[in-house]
């Protein structure tokens, strides 16, 4: 263990050399909505009257109907009267939150929620996957459609299981945190992995949107990297990336270039990671870009304290570009989700204190 730390340890002291700066890090300029990029910020739902005291979570997706966010939500995380909430932006302005699923459906007991996905693929309904279970070594995953932009929700099923995930647990969970991706064939390739035998990464791999599914991995046995929460980029070229959380303090990635089939092995990306979830996009002008905690966990803090943006060109050199957050108390900015909408504004939602969830929208053309 010792020396497990001390190699984690010299990893970051590596990639903080590499950004540069005396700290290591030159930290970007604070988001200020109407200046450079930022174009909003604003919260999904005020403090004041909120119907749940904690939420975390949050996902985001764009249909013909508008804008669609969803989080988990309840007394505190694992509790089990948290349930999946969701609001729609109708004519600019996010819709009081209505709580449209609970691990009390069609089970023996309550259970908490966690981890909602948004998706909405080229044709059919929007999709939101989430999770149900006392913990993620042990949760399942579960999947219900809305032909409405977000109004209704049917069709709530579990996704089913396959022993490739092992023996403690084999329920596939669908997207773990990030979006899927769809592929020019129509098959959705959804970034995942458990935590039931280490942190492993995995795909869980539909070709008829959900009805049967199949499992790519996992990629790794969790012993050099603890690796979960991956983010899909696709290239170019044909090839892919995945960026990672992780437990060795730095942000692993892996590449594909058949498709998916299979992937390198995991490796650091430069980036350092406290333990936190990160998400990323492929942007319509080829770029890519990440938000995540630019920090590691210390000095009693868990890292979540600042979030902040990076671009790269290729995936390897990535430039931090935009600090969302920054508050050295005991704050957390965390769990964001990324998409560009079709018009091409960025739209990232994140966890804000626990209490809200938090919207920005960017500029595509003005992030240098």
């Amino acid at each position: 263990m010792r020396l497990a730390a001390a190699v984690s340890f010299l990893v970051v002291a590596c990639v903080v050399t590499r950004l540069g700066g005396e700290d290591g890090f030159q930290k970007p300029p604070k988001a200020e909505p109407g200046v450079g990029a930022v174009v909003s910020a604003e919260f999904v739902y005020p403090l004041e009257g909120r119907q749940t005291p904690q939420c975390h979570a949050s996902t985001i997706a764009e249909t013909s109907t508008g804008l669609v966010a969803a989080w988990f939500g309840g007394k505190h995380e694992k509790n089990n009267d948290v349930g999946i909430w969701c609001s729609r932006q109708v004519d600019g302005k996010w819709t009081k939150p209505v709580e449209v699923a609970s691990g009390a459906e069609d089970e023996d007991q309550d259970y908490p929620c966690w981890n909602p996905v948004l998706f909405q693929p080229k044709t059919g309904p929007l999709w939101l996957f989430y999770k149900v279970g006392p913990s993620p070594s042990s949760w399942w995953g579960v999947a219900m459609a809305s032909t409405d932009g977000g109004k209704t929700w049917s069709g709530r099923h579990r996704l089913g299981t396959d022993k490739k995930l092992g023996e403690k647990n084999p329920n596939l969970i669908g997207p773990v945190k990030n979006k899927p991706i769809q592929l020019a064939d129509g098959t959705l390739l959804c970034p995942s992995s458990s935590e039931h035998q280490r942190w492993r990464v995995h795909f869980e791999v539909s070709k008829d949107l959900g009805k049967t599914w199949r499992v790519i991995g996992p990629i790794n046995d969790g012993s050099k990297f603890g690796a979960i929460q991956p983010s899909i980029l696709s290239y170019k070229n044909g090839s892919m990336q995945v960026l990672c959380r992780t437990q060795q303090g730095v942000i692993a990635e892996s590449w594909s270039t058949d498709g998916g089939e299979s992937w390198s092995q995991l490796a650091s990306s430069g980036l350092p990671n406290p333990n936190a979830g990160t998400d990323a996009v492929t942007l319509a002008d080829g770029r890519q870009l990440l938000v995540y905690n630019h920090t590691t966990r210390g000095g009693g803090l868990n890292g979540r304290q600042m979030l902040n943006v990076a671009i790269s060109d290729d995936g390897k050199s990535w430039r931090p570009i935009l600090t969302l957050e920054d508050n050295k108390k005991r704050s957390e900015y965390s769990y964001p989700a990324v998409i560009q909408a079709r018009d091409g504004a960025i739209h990232i939602a994140y966890t804000w204190k626990r209490i809200t969830v938090k919207h920005v929208v960017l500029d595509p053309t003005k992030l240098k």
